[in-house]
Formats: structure tokens, sequence, C-alpha cells
């Protein structure tokens, strides 16, 4: 995208349950909040995202996996949610199977970002993707079409080791399709601050990567667990919750760095 375009934020790690999509859903809605107009993409094929901004499964009739196919604009995939300044593409179950279908096609990579070469992303100051537990195409697409990475990291045993992975995919893809590509930084998820293994685990994560690591991290909370089933960012859910406030940081730490 161009240096004036909004900024594209793939929230990504490998490993399962981390908080990625809670983390899409709700540093979306509090970035909106903020008064940043956010378009979420859901390019995970289970659809959470979707189905936690409250888009019905019957109402998904044009979905992400009809921009990877090149049969849908952007502009046919989006969808308003009933959270001001925040806007979906929904996905369904149908994205799985992208990556046998697009196979060795010439390009496959570039097809979202081909996708947001597109008017329709020029009203959004922030592009949220929602990207799925693992570094298959879709993620590869997601990376290629960014200007950052976001990776949510579990305060738990074994957090750091899967990282690395995904630090050399991202280096891996800078080096070749998408050289302006960074990582935006570390958001430290499902912190108790009552057991010392979280404590260890955030000192390790502040030692290897410093400033990487956002000061803001997400509490494990039953809020946070609870508003995905109501279909609302727990921004609506319940405002005053530890989690919510947590997002609300969240966003005004990101703002505060994108701004520097």
């Amino acid at each position: 995208m161009p240096n004036n375009g909004p900024v594209i934020l793939s929230v990504a790690n490998q490993k399962g349950g981390v908080g990625k999509t809670t983390t899409s859903i709700n540093l979306g809605a509090a970035l909106a909040a903020r008064g940043q107009s956010v378009l979420l993409i859901d390019l995970d094929p289970q659809g959470n995202a979707s189905t936690g901004l409250g888009v019905a499964l019957d109402d998904r009739v044009v979905t992400t996996y009809d921009l990877l196919i090149e049969e849908a604009k952007l502009q046919d995939v989006v969808q308003a949610t009933d959270f001001p300044n925040l806007a979906i593409a929904p996905a369904t179950t149908d994205l799985s199977s992208v990556d046998i279908e697009l196979g060795k096609s010439e390009g496959r990579i570039l097809r979202l970002k081909n996708a947001l070469y597109d008017q329709a992303i020029e009203p959004f100051d922030y592009v949220i993707i929602d990207c799925p537990p693992s570094l298959n195409l879709l993620t590869l697409n997601a990376f290629v079409a960014s200007t950052a990475v976001l990776v949510p990291l579990q305060t738990e045993f074994f957090a750091l080791e899967g990282l690395s992975q995904l630090l050399l995919t991202v280096r891996d893809v800078r080096d070749g399709a998408n050289p302006s590509l960074r990582i935006d930084g570390v958001v430290l998820t499902m912190y108790d601050k009552r057991n010392n293994l979280c404590i260890q685990v955030e000192n390790d994560a502040r030692d290897n990567l410093g400033d990487l690591v956002y000061r803001t991290v997400i509490p494990r909370n039953v809020r946070l667990s609870e508003a995905p089933s109501f279909a609302q960012p727990v921004l609506n859910y319940d405002p005053n919750s530890r989690g919510a406030v947590a997002y609300k940081l969240l966003a005004s730490e990101m703002l505060k760095r994108h701004e520097g």
C-alpha cells in the first residue's frame, strides 16, 4: 500500500488458542472507539471473528474466500457491523480449501495484496487481518499484504519457542515479496499476575524482545471469554471489565507508537 494508506496489521501466531481472534476483534473495536475507521478481515476458516462481530452464517454470501479466488472485489465482501467505525470482511469454512485450489498458481501469495489495492480500502485507517493458527498460504497472503505483524503471545510455558518460527517466516517474506513488512509488536495475553510462570514469561519476553513487547498486557478475564457468545466486542459487552480496559489501553499505546 502507499505510504499514506492504512496500517495493515496481521494478527498472527501459528500456535492456536493464544488470543488472536480475541485481539483482532477487541483491538479493532478499541481503535474504532478512538475514532479510527477499522476494517477487520477474517482470514481464518473457523470464521470466529465474523461470528464475534455478529455476522450470521447466512449473511456471509460473499466472503474472503471469494476475494482470494478473485471472484469478488473488496467492496463486495466488506459489511458494516453494529459497531461504529468497524467493518468486516467475513469468512466461512470455504477458506480451508484455498491452499488446494490455488495450488501452484502463479502469484498465489499476492492474492490478498492485489485485492487490497482497491479504492474500497481508502476510507480505513486500520485494516486488521485475523490469521489462522498456522503458517500456511492464508497467513502468507496476509503477511505479503500487510505493513506489520502483531503477535499475541500467551504467557505460558514454551510460549517463546514457537515465536522463532514466526519471526523467520516474517524475515523470509521481508526478503522476498514484501520488503517493507515489520513486526509491529508482541502483546502478552491471558496474563495472570498471581501466577509466577506468567511473570517469568513476561520477563523473558521483555529481556529477549525489548521494546517490541507492548507495555499493556491482556489479562485472563471471563468477560473476554463471554463476549463472543453475545456477538459483541468486550468493549460493548462489559466496557468496565478488566479485558475491555486492557484493550482500550492497547489501542492507545498502539496509536502513540504509530504517531511516533
